[in-house]
C-alpha cells in the first residue's frame, strides 16, 4: 500500500493541505509575471524558484490552472525527432519527466509504452529511416521496424488496414510514455506555490505597459501590476498577447480535437501513430481508447468539437483495429494548436525587452512541458536564451533559419 494512501487512511482526508493558497489581492508588484497557468507556465514558475532563487512570481490564468491545452491533449511524451534541434530539445524533456514523480511528490502516472509510428508508403518508411538516423546518432532509441516486428509486438493490429493503406513498417520508439496531464500541472503548481509563488486564476489579461521598448507591467481585471519580466505561455491565445506586446509572429491558431471511448480491458499497451492516416491512439489505465487525429484546416480560436472529426477518426480507426466498431465514444474535446510554418515552437527572446515568449507548440506542447519551464526560467533571469532554444528563436523567420520539424509531426496537417 503506498504510504501517502495509508496516511489519509489514518489521518483523514480533512487533514490535508490544499494544493495552492487562496491570493485575494495581486500585489502591486512581482520580478516576473507569467501569463498562462497551463503545465509550460507553472513548470517556469517552479524552476524559477527551484533553480533560480526567483519568488517573487506571479502566474496569472484567465480560467482555471490546466484548464486550456494541458487539460485537452493525449498526454504522449516522445523524443523521436526529425532534427538534431528537436532531438536534443526533447531528450530533455523525457529525462525531466522520468524523475518528475519523485520530484513533485505527486504521482504523474508515468507510463513507458513504446511508440509506433506507421508508414504506409515508401515515402513515408524513407523518412522513418531519416528519424531512425538522427536520433541514433543523439543516442535516443528508435530504429525501423519491418511487418513482422510490428505483429509479434501489436498482435491486434490489422497491418493490412483492410486493404486499403497496408502498413509497411515503423519507426519504433521504445522511450515513447505517456502520463497524467493534470498531475503534472497540478505538481508543478503545488511546488511553485510552496515556494513562494502566487497562483492568480479568473484573472484576465488585458493590457502590457510598454516603455520605451521596456516592459513595465501587466494590466489585468483586477488591476495593474509593475514587472520588468513577463513570460508569455498562453499556447492558443498567442497572438491575443503579442497584439498587446505591439507585434506579430506567423503563428495560426487550428483546433486540435481528441476523444476517448468506453473503458474496455487492456489489449494495447503501445502508442500507434499513422503519419498515412493522420490518426493515434493508446490506452488510458482506466482502459479507455485516447485517441486524436490531424488539426483542423481552417484557422480558428475555438474549442469546439465536431461530428465530423469522430466520424472521420472511427473510419480511419477501424482500418486498424477492426474490432473496436462497437465501442462508444464517451466524451470529445478540442484545444487550440498554434502552430508556427517550420512546426517547431517559437521560444525566447522578443522586439519588447523583457517579454518572453513561449509558443508554437502545435501538437507537441505536453511533452515539452518540463524543459519549456526548464529553459524559459533560464531565459528570463540571464535575458538570452538556454542553448537548448536558442533555434527556436523567433528572428529564424527573417534570417531563414528554420527548424524544418514537419516530418515529425504526422498528425500535423
Amino acid at each position: 500500500m503506498p504510504f501517502r494512501l495509508l496516511k489519509l487512511a489514518i489521518t483523514g482526508a480533512e487533514n490535508e493541505p490544499r494544493f495552492f493558497d487562496t491570493r485575494e489581492d495581486l500585489k502591486p508588484s512581482y520580478d516576473v509575471v507569467i501569463i498562462g497557468g497551463g503545465g509550460h507556465g507553472l513548470a517556469c514558475a517552479y524552476y524559477l524558484t527551484r533553480d533560480h532563487g526567483v519568488t517573487n512570481v506571479a502566474v496569472l490564468e484567465q480560467g482555471y490552472i490546466g484548464g486550456g491545452n494541458t487539460g485537452r491533449n493525449t498526454t504522449i511524451v516522445r523524443s523521436n525527432y526529425l532534427t538534431p534541434e528537436g532531438v536534443k530539445f526533447y531528450d530533455e524533456s523525457v529525462k525531466l519527466f522520468k524523475d518528475l514523480s519523485s520530484e513533485l511528490d505527486l504521482n504523474i502516472f508515468y507510463s513507458t509504452r513504446g511508440h509506433f509510428t506507421l508508414a504506409h508508403t515508401e515515402a513515408a518508411l524513407r523518412t522513418s529511416r531519416w528519424r531512425a538516423e538522427v536520433n541514433k546518432h543523439y543516442g535516443i532509441e528508435s530504429e525501423v521496424w519491418d511487418r513482422d516486428q510490428i505483429a509479434r509486438e501489436v498482435p491486434e493490429l490489422d497491418l493490412d488496414c483492410g486493404g486499403n493503406t497496408p502498413v509497411l513498417g515503423a519507426l519504433y520508439h521504445a522511450p515513447g510514455a505517456v502520463a497524467r496531464h493534470d498531475a503534472i500541472a497540478w505538481g508543478y503548481g503545488r511546488g511553485a506555490n510552496n515556494r513562494g509563488v502566487e497562483i492568480h486564476q479568473k484573472t484576465r489579461v488585458m493590457g502590457l505597459r510598454i516603455n520605451g521598448g521596456q516592459i513595465i507591467g501587466v494590466e489585468t481585471d483586477r488591476g495593474f501590476v509593475a514587472t520588468e519580466k513577463v513570460i508569455s505561455m498562453v499556447a492558443g491565445s498567442t497572438p491575443r498577447i503579442t497584439k498587446m506586446a505591439g507585434f506579430e509572429t506567423p503563428i495560426e491558431i487550428h483546433p486540435l480535437q481528441a476523444c476517448v471511448s468506453e473503458p474496455v480491458k487492456p489489449f494495447l499497451d503501445t502508442i500507434i501513430v499513422s503519419s498515412g492516416l493522420h490518426i493515434y491512439v493508446s490506452q488510458s489505465s482506466r482502459g479507455e481508447l485516447v485517441m486524436g487525429a490531424s488539426v483542423d484546416p481552417s484557422t480558428l480560436h475555438s474549442t469546439r468539437s465536431t461530428f465530423d472529426f469522430v466520424e472521420g477518426l472511427a473510419d480511419k480507426l477501424l482500418d486498424l483495429f477492426p474490432f473496436v466498431a462497437g465501442l462508444k465514444v464517451t466524451r470529445q474535446w478540442a484545444g487550440m494548436a498554434d502552430m508556427t510554418p517550420d512546426f517547431a515552437p517559437l521560444m525566447g527572446l522578443t522586439p519588447v525587452r523583457g517579454f518572453y515568449l513561449d509558443a508554437g507548440w502545435g501538437t507537441w506542447g505536453f511533452k515539452a512541458t518540463p524543459v519549456s519551464g526548464k529553459t524559459m526560467a533560464h531565459t528570463a533571469v540571464h535575458d538570452r536564451p538556454h542553448d537548448l532554444i536558442e533555434p527556436f528563436r523567433m528572428t529564424r523567420f527573417t534570417d531563414y533559419q528554420l527548424v524544418g520539424e514537419k516530418g515529425a509531426a504526422s498528425v500535423g496537417f
